[in-house]
């Protein structure tokens, strides 16, 4: 008996982590279809959607972990919407959760691109007052869906107003197109770079900290030595 009630606690464990729920491949494909489906405005503009549905309505992963494999896909090559989407799912069933949700990414987008250039021609939609009316009103939308998840990103990343300067500063640098100095790789790099001396820094201070509380302990033992043998 108390086998049975143990296999099914762990059962139960199990069905409660994350990735381990039940029809957990058709969930990836179906929440990450919807996202490319209803998403405008490219990669930046489907983070705040993704970040919704996976931290905070499914919560498949923490939040800083979400960052974390953020900041790993805009690093990489290629499409910043389908690298995330391949990390979350690589992070929830391996492989084939990968598989799932680059397809429920990539599929919504194909087949839309493939009914306007087949439907759409380009002297339809800029001669067409409507459709044209509706891509003017769709991109201040976009504007706000890419500002949202800055937002979100950066009170998640402790960004105060002593470290605000360099998010701003950097932003400004990648948009003024400026050779080699508005390359975003370089400031990965460079934010790669400052974090690890930022470490080695704070290792290097408590060190010290610790060599420090030491001495004074030393101190401490030789002065209690010195009053017992003057007693």
């Amino acid at each position: 008996m108390s086998r049975e009630k143990r296999k099914g606690s762990e059962d139960l464990k199990k069905a409660a982590e994350p990735g381990r729920e039940k029809g957990i491949y058709r969930k990836l494909f179906s929440t990450f279809a919807r996202i490319g489906a209803f998403t405008f405005g490219g990669g930046w503009a489907m983070i705040s959607l993704i970040e919704r549905e996976v931290v905070e309505k499914r919560q498949w992963i923490p939040r800083e972990e979400f960052l974390d494999l953020l900041a790993v896909a805009q690093s990489l090559p290629g499409i910043l919407a389908v690298n995330i989407s391949v990390a979350v799912g690589d992070r929830m069933r391996g492989m084939r959760g990968s598989v799932a949700a680059a397809l429920g990414t990539i599929m919504p987008c194909f087949l839309i691109i493939l009914a306007i250039a087949i439907f759409l021609t380009p002297d339809l939609i800029q001669n067409n007052h409507i459709v044209s009316a509706i891509f003017k009103g769709i991109r201040p939308a976009v504007v706000a869906l890419i500002v949202a998840p800055v937002i979100t990103s950066g009170k998640a990343a402790k960004i105060g107003w002593k470290t605000v300067w360099i998010p701003v500063v950097a932003a400004l640098l990648i948009w003024s197109k400026w050779p080699v100095i508005s390359n975003p790789i370089l400031f990965v790099i460079l934010g790669g770079l400052g974090g690890y001396l930022w470490l080695r820094r704070q290792e290097k201070r408590l060190h010290i900290a610790k060599l420090d509380s030491a001495s004074e302990e030393k101190i401490e033992k030789l002065d209690k030595q010195e009053k017992e043998e003057g007693l």
